[in-house]
């Protein structure tokens, strides 16, 4: 099956600003997607994990999708997450994504419950079904309790035109070989993980969606351009430069440091929602020695 879409290669998982209210300061979410756009983000991700999605409610979901619409003006394509651990909440969101014309949707594989492979497939096979916009799989074993495995990838891909691309945030690198073996290279493959950017574009990958990328957004962009172009060496050098921030930017649970460093940068207040919380001070100290 032919089927082409282009994200992209540099998509940011946007963090939602919020005030110490806990509040979402839609004028920042405003601002911050500008500045993505300016550092050469190509597709925006509205409302994910790393938005807080889910201490987000579907009000103020629609307000920061609005927001970032404004933004961005077609400067940059916009995807949805509409993922949850209920099919039928999944089905709403994606329904919701189709109606605001977004450009794609992401969809995270069922956390909690830990379906099986069958499980998953009448998951996502029935989100495809409701909608028509390009879906883009979303697989995190580490925060799910499950791994959407190759043939499972394969046999939606096969079966709906409209599951266009995978999000692998995993590190065994033969799973994204397999991928591609099964699916072709019309079906996309981003890096889930910031650091796995250079060797999953070596068997694959079209580019990362990220966080760094609210930091480094130009070197991330370059790093994936001068390896396609060849240049290896310099795009190698490139990841070594940032693989430490990289990993700095996990120390604690995603998106508490990178908010910091944005805070850190002027760009909005670090506030969280809880159960998240902000970086105590020793830890801001170990997040900028790195971190700059």
């Amino acid at each position: 099956m032919t089927r082409t879409y282009d994200f992209g290669e540099l998509l940011t998982a946007m963090v939602t600003p919020m005030n110490s209210s806990g509040e979402v300061d839609y004028d920042k979410v405003e601002e911050l997607a500008k500045y993505l756009v300016e550092n050469d983000t190509d597709t925006i991700v509205v409302a994910g994990t790393t938005g807080e999605s889910p201490t987000l409610d579907a009000d103020e979901i629609l307000e920061i999708l609005s927001s970032v619409k404004r933004a961005v003006a077609n400067r940059a394509k916009i995807v949805m997450n509409a993922g949850s651990n209920s099919t039928e909440s999944a089905i709403k969101y994606a329904k919701i994504a189709e109606k605001e014309n977004v450009d794609g949707i992401l969809s995270v594989v069922p956390y909690y419950n830990k379906p099986s492979q069958d499980g998953l497939y009448a998951h996502f096979a029935a989100i495809s079904e409701s909608v028509n916009t390009p879906i883009i799989l979303y697989n995190i074993p580490s925060r799910t309790g499950v791994n959407l495995l190759p043939k499972t990838i394969k046999r939606l891909y096969d079966n709906y035109k409209n599951i266009v691309g995978l999000k692998q945030s995993f590190g065994d690198m033969d799973l994204i070989s397999e991928i591609k073996l099964l699916t072709g290279d019309d079906f996309v493959i981003y890096s889930g993980d910031d650091s796995l950017t250079l060797p999953m574009l070596a068997l694959g990958a079209s580019g990362v969606v990220s966080v760094a990328s609210h930091l480094y957004g130009p070197e991330i962009k370059k790093m994936i351009s001068l390896f396609k172009s060849g240049d290896v060496l310099s795009a190698r050098k490139i990841h070594e430069n940032l693989f430490l921030k990289m990993k700095k930017l996990f120390m604690a649970p995603n998106p508490v440091p990178v908010k910091a460093a944005l805070q850190k940068r002027g760009l909005i207040k670090e506030c969280v929602r809880r159960p998240l919380v902000p970086l105590n001070e020793e830890e801001k100290a170990d997040l900028f020695s790195v971190v700059q």
